[in-house]
């Protein structure tokens, strides 16, 4: 992870001795289930709970430094637990810890309980945004502004829309973390291959109670990576919606467009060359993110291809692609709602921007009053097209409506009074009440 884009709380459920105290906690309690089932001395799980209480520090050098000899972490961190709990108690209870079960047992549940953790937050963070995103909505519920396709003036919509697009689309992005919450909080002590040889379906069943989780239905040596290639590929598919957003907002600032743009604090630099620049670069920032955030669903779906019952082909991605993704969705769903909290908006530009174009953007309402007229189609088409092409030419200098009033062939179909009627702006927004009922789960007014 890049210290830069990394916020505390989702950090430190990656750090090193998080890890070992859920290690812990899983050796702890299955020890307890096993000494309850009589496969080793109750005194044994008591035994680990009691050094427990005592709030101990997890040594991580110490750790470290028994790996850097087995050349395995599982096996360095039994041995030091087992080191100060015959400290603490002047036994070797510790001995009994393990029993039956296999290091993917403790490995597979503790980034269970780290991904179902990190997505506690992702879900906190989706809250605040869609909070943003509505606040800002209601604001700009009949703002108007030009809608665009192919980048060029289509209709005219509203600011305010735009924003409720983007709320519903994070709305579904929430459901889906939901989800992809409940398909990777799963628990596996099932022991070598799976198969429950050496340790009983009680024990898995109370560790997984205990850490909030549920049994795996059915594990091999391992919990199954699809679960895991799935998780990934939804912290994509929520990182494509937030770089759809950045992308839309970096349009917006742009200087031909600014409509809207980043809020500018006071003694921020845009450029060490040019004073006057004011940058996107909050947004900019978060579409690199994005293609980060995506890039991890890739090696999550290679995972799932491993060897019988397991390899560890799957382990090194995991100790990348885990924390990176989680910690980086983090810092961009905070980012983006900050983004949107303080955007500037600028309504006054997007009626400019809307006019610009001499009332191109009605012409879909002439078309079709030709047509209700009695002019085929095509003609009507042609008729409009014909005109429109004259305003488009002219740079906006010419009028739409003014061209269409000296059009034979218009006036012969249409009054005057009407053919300006189609022109009237409000009608566009007729059902945005309807819309926002719709997003926001709210009765239309009227």
């Amino acid at each position: 992870m890049v210290p830069r884009y990394a916020r505390p709380a989702m950090t430190a459920i990656w750090e090193p001795e998080a890890k070992y105290r859920i290690w812990f906690e899983i050796e702890a309690h299955a020890t307890q289930k096993l000494g309850e089932l009589g496969v080793v001395p109750e005194a044994a799980g008591k035994a680990l709970w009691d050094w427990w209480a005592t709030d101990p520090q997890i040594d991580v050098e110490a750790i470290d430094a028994i790996e850097a000899v087995t050349k395995h972490d599982v096996i360095a961190f039994l041995t030091w637990v087992s080191e100060q709990v015959a400290a603490h108690s002047g036994q070797d209870w510790a001995r009994f810890m393990h029993q039956g079960m296999t290091s993917s047992d403790v490995l597979d549940t503790t980034l269970a309980v780290q991904l179902a953790r990190a997505t506690d937050l992702l879900l906190e963070d989706m809250d605040g945004l869609l909070a943003a995103l509505r606040t800002r909505a209601m604001e700009h519920k009949y703002t108007p502004t030009i809608g665009r396709s192919h980048g060029i003036h289509a209709e005219p919509v509203t600011f305010g829309l735009k924003l409720a697009q983007a709320y519903a689309e994070f709305e579904r992005c929430r459901a889906r973390l939901w989800d992809a919450r409940a398909e990777i909080a799963t628990c596996a002590i099932s022991g070598a291959v799976g198969t429950f040889a050496n340790v009983d379906p009680e024990v898995e069943a109370y560790v997984a109670q205990k850490l909030g989780l549920v049994p795996e239905t059915i594990s091999t040596q391992v919990i199954p990576r699809d679960r895991h290639a799935m998780y990934f590929a939804t912290l994509a598919v929520v990182a494509g919606s937030i770089e759809r957003m950045a992308v839309e907002i970096r349009h917006l600032q742009r200087t031909e467009v600014l409509e809207a743009e980043e809020y500018f604090s006071p003694g921020q630099k845009g450029s060490s060359a040019m004073p006057h620049k004011r940058n996107p670069i909050l947004t900019e920032n978060l579409t690199g993110q994005a293609r980060m955030i995506r890039a991890y669903a890739l090696p999550a779906l290679e995972n799932v291809a491993l060897w019988h019952e397991r390899d560890i082909s799957h382990s090194s991605v995991e100790r990348f692609i885990g924390p990176d993704a989680t910690v980086t969705l983090d810092f961009a769903l905070a980012r983006l709602t900050g983004v949107i909290e303080k955007l500037l908006v600028y309504p006054a530009r997007m009626q400019a921007n809307m006019d610009r174009m001499g009332g191109l953007v009605h012409s879909q309402r002439v078309l079709l009053a030709l047509t209700q007229a009695g002019v085929s189609r095509e003609n009507a088409y042609a008729i409009v097209q014909r005109n429109a092409m004259k305003v488009w030419d002219s740079d906006g200098r010419l009028q739409l409506l003014d061209l269409l009033k000296q059009d034979s062939e218009v006036a012969a179909a249409l009054p005057e009074g009407e053919l300006e009627e189609k022109f009237d702006l409000d009608y566009h927004f007729k059902h945005v009440d309807t819309l926002f009922a719709r997003v926001f789960d709210e009765q239309p007014e009227g």
